[in-house]
This record gives structure tokens, sequence and C-alpha cells, in this order.
């Protein structure tokens, strides 16, 4: 059954879940991100997400939103202090701040988790739009979700709409150059592959969508 609101108990079981999903994607992201990059990003994104999802177990919900989100953040940036490990920790201390004071999230809520969390990959990552990186699939969900909320779309349609703008999203990046990072000294040898930190963030919002929805 779809959840209406999110909640902090929510919050602890979409990181159990998305533990679960890095630790079965782990060899694809190290394929992918060994084309053109480190080969690491498999092994960042399974132990970050191991580890905040066991943080955020033993915090409880009682905790409440925004100090989860402030313990996964920390969290992944102490156990995966790679590039993509901090962007991604980054953003979840960044959405802490839009959620505070909040004990469940609507459609408008989790719109601004994420305008939160793009805004923060963005300004730790030096990133621009189309420069071929987890920002390109970050704005679009963003904005979907915004969209989704003025329209008074439930929280389970809205976040699909979204996951489908980040699939299109992601997409997208096989016809950008690679700017930052490893990929950028490939430049014209990364266009046809779709970028794996902008996989991450269309994995990450696919399964919320999932959760969210019951599936």
């Amino acid at each position: 059954m779809a959840i209406e609101s999110f909640n902090a108990a929510d919050l602890i079981g979409q990181f159990k879940s998305w533990k679960a999903l890095f630790a079965e994607q782990r060899e694809f992201l190290i394929a992918l991100d060994g084309k053109v990059g480190d080969s690491d990003l498999g092994i960042t994104m399974s132990k970050a997400f191991a580890a905040a999802s066991e943080a955020l177990d033993a915090e409880g919900e009682g905790a409440g939103m925004a100090k989860l989100l402030r313990t996964a953040g920390a969290t992944m940036a102490r156990a995966a202090p790679s590039t993509m490990g901090t962007l991604t920790a980054t953003g979840f201390l960044r959405a802490s701040k839009a959620v505070e004071g909040k004990g469940e999230l609507g459609t408008a809520d989790l719109a601004a988790f994420w305008r939160a969390y793009r805004d923060g990959v963005a300004e730790r990552g030096k990133a621009k739009l189309g420069d071929k990186t987890l920002l390109d699939v970050l704005d679009p969900i963003a904005a979907t979700l915004e969209a989704q909320a003025s329209s008074g779309a439930s929280l389970s349609d809205a976040l699909g709409a979204a996951a489908d703008a980040a699939e299109q999203a992601l997409e997208a990046t096989k016809a950008m150059v690679a700017q930052h990072g490893k990929a950028a000294a490939f430049q014209q040898k990364t266009v046809g592959l779709q970028d794996a930190g902008a996989t991450v963030g269309y994995f990450l919002i696919r399964r919320m969508s999932e959760y969210v929805a019951g599936t």
C-alpha cells in the first residue's frame, strides 16, 4: 500500500532499502565506473549506505527526521570519504536542514528535500548542468517534484514522475562529454556511456518511488 506521508520510521526503512539496493548493484556500478573512472563506485556506495543504515537503526525513529539525516550524512562521509561518498553525504546533510522540525513529509516537503540535496551536491561538486554528473539527474528530480507538488499530486504519483524524469535524464547523459573527475581525462570516449554518478541518482529516486508505492 502506498505511503501518503513519509515519517522517521519510513526514512529508516528507506535507508535499509537503499542499503540492499547498493549491495545488489555493487558489481554493476564497479563495472560501469571502471570504463572511464576508478572502478570504486560500487564499493563506495555499498559501504556508505550500509554504514548509514546501521547508524539510523541504532539511532531509532525517536531521533526525528532532521537528526536521522544528519546522522546518515556524517556516517557516510566517514565510511566512504571518496568524491561520490562526500557528495551523497553532503546531499543528505543539506536535506536535513530542509526538513528541520517536520515529523512527516508530504509531496512539497520531499520536493524541498531533493532541491536542498541537489543544491548541496552542486555547490560541493562545483558542477554545472550538462557536465555529465550526478547533478544532471538531481536537477530534474527536484524540478519534477516541485511541479508535482504545485499540481497537488500524491507522494506516490509525484515520486513516480520524478523517477521517470530521472530515467530520461540518465539516458541523456550518454550524449554528454564528462568534465569532472577521472572521466574528464577521457573526454570523447565518455560519449555513449551513461554517467556512473548520475546512475546513483537514478537508483536513489527509483528506489524511493518503489518504497513509497509499496512495491
